[in-house]
């Protein structure tokens, strides 16, 4: 399989519209991450923009934990907004700190809620794609192909990865790396060849949050 196959071919039978839709998202998710990279709390606003433009695709293209996840991101993002608002001086910049044992038990519980949501979401799907109606409809998993498998677990890891993002702790980063580098394949196996690529500058540049906040925390 050529380059083309994985990236162009895919987008043949999208709209315009859509291809448009796409990699306008994902250069407001690039911008997010940019701005969290650098404590700046312009990633919220920014990031917004990103994951209500997300919703509507993801949901379409069948990734229903990605699209709930996203749901979450949007209100999670101004939830940290807010907190980011009340901890820093100039209204830009915030400073960050290690997650405690109380963070880690949260995200834990957090983790565990989210597969089992997302999970009895995927079990639905069928009812959900049947328009909401159970006639004809045969409920379970038997549906699933991997990257639907993968989508449960990564909402997971993305989810705790907001969590910690908005309490400002350094550990977030590990799980967005977790999860972006699970997600550059298992979107281009979606079709997502635009977005696979955003994962994949998502990938870089959380290592390089994750080594900016590191500093910032021994400063």
């Amino acid at each position: 399989m050529n380059l083309n196959d994985l990236f162009l071919k895919p987008y043949e039978s999208y709209t315009t519209e859509q291809i448009i839709l796409e990699a306008v998202a994902a250069v407001f998710g690039i911008l997010s991450v940019y701005f969290s990279v650098k404590k700046n709390i312009w990633l919220y606003p920014t990031g917004i923009i990103s994951t209500v433009l997300y919703v509507y695709i993801l949901f379409n293209f069948g990734l229903l934990g990605d699209c709930l996840i996203n749901v979450y991101y949007s209100a999670m993002s101004i939830y940290g907004w807010i907190l980011w608002s009340k901890n820093t001086e100039d209204q830009i910049h915030v400073d960050v700190q290690k997650a405690n044992m109380r963070d880690w038990i949260s995200s834990f519980i957090l983790f565990i809620i989210s597969t089992v949501v997302v999970t009895a979401v995927y079990y639905y799907k069928p009812f959900i794609d049947n328009n909401f109606s159970s006639d004809g409809v045969n409920f379970g998993f038997y549906h699933l192909d991997w990257a639907n498998l993968m989508d449960i677990f990564t909402t997971s890891v993305f989810l705790v990865g907001m969590w910690l993002m908005a309490k400002r702790r350094v550990e977030n980063w590990y799980f967005w790396i977790i999860g972006d580098v699970i997600c550059v394949p298992m979107m281009l196996y979606k079709g997502l060849g635009i977005t696979s690529v955003q994962y994949l500058v998502f990938t870089v540049m959380a290592i390089n949050g994750l080594i900016a906040w590191k500093k910032s925390l021994k400063q």
